[in-house]
């Protein structure tokens, strides 16, 4: 394989920081000490009495659908190769296929799989590319489906290799641990592009709407009172929407 690894230092760094952005402040650890905890509790009923604060919060988990739901058609793809294996897994504990025909098949059955996961970031990106709302970072976004043009027809050279039974499991099984990593960083970058247009939605909600401050309910909002705290996440996704 030419390129086992999506070298974009630059890119990533930058993608990486409008997801920090979702950890809303919190330390590293994910959490704060129970004193801290405490004192911030104090300090926002205070200001709520005064009716000097204004929160929202989002679920940036459902918001994120708006991406996963553009291309639901390719996931779907995905979803009914990954289904495909394991009824192959199970024909094999029951018997009723070989080892030798179960391992064959299996190959070109993951190969496909991960293919079709690669078509569902390629359509990502091109989504991504395509809408007016990612405009600003329309450039590295090009850049990133460039970089990733030699990892695709590794994967391609690879699914058409299993599909006519020219390799061994081993160099097999080597190829697709690449190209698997090489997956996961692709997915983790355009995760982050996601990220940053999710903040930047709830920002501008928040200000259309007068919050002054809107939290991420993943591992920060145990309990809301609906009277004062207010949830957004369908506004997010509308927001999210005219993005794409």
């Amino acid at each position: 394989m030419s390129r086992s690894t999506l070298t974009l230092a630059g890119l990533a760094l930058l993608l990486a920081a409008g997801a920090l952005i979702l950890h809303f402040a919190l330390p590293s650890g994910g959490g704060v000490s129970e004193s801290e905890f405490e004192a911030l509790q104090t300090e926002v009923g205070s200001l709520r009495q005064q009716g000097a604060l204004r929160i929202a919060y989002a679920k940036a988990e459902d918001a994120f659908t708006v991406f996963t739901d553009a291309v639901s058609d390719m996931r779907q793809r995905a979803s009914d190769k990954a289904a495909e294996i394991v009824e192959l897994q199970q024909q094999f504990v029951q018997s009723t296929i070989s080892r030798e025909d179960y391992e064959q098949e299996l190959m070109g059955l993951k190969a496909e799989f991960l293919d079709a996961q690669f078509a569902v970031q390629v359509a990502m990106i091109d989504t991504m590319i395509a809408a007016d709302g990612f405009s600003d970072i329309r450039g590295e976004l090009t850049a990133l489906k460039e970089e990733a043009r030699p990892v695709i027809d590794e994967m391609k050279d690879l699914l058409s290799t299993a599909r006519i039974g020219v390799i061994d499991s081993t160099e097999f099984d080597s190829r697709y641990a690449q190209l698997e990593s090489a997956y996961e960083q692709l997915d983790q970058l355009l995760v982050n592009a996601a990220s940053i247009k999710v903040v930047a939605a709830a920002r501008q909600v928040a200000l259309e709407r007068g919050f002054d401050i809107v939290l991420n309910k993943k591992n920060v909002l145990v309990y809301a009172d609906p009277a004062s705290i207010v949830d957004i996440t369908d506004l997010v996704r509308a927001k999210l929407e005219t993005y794409l």
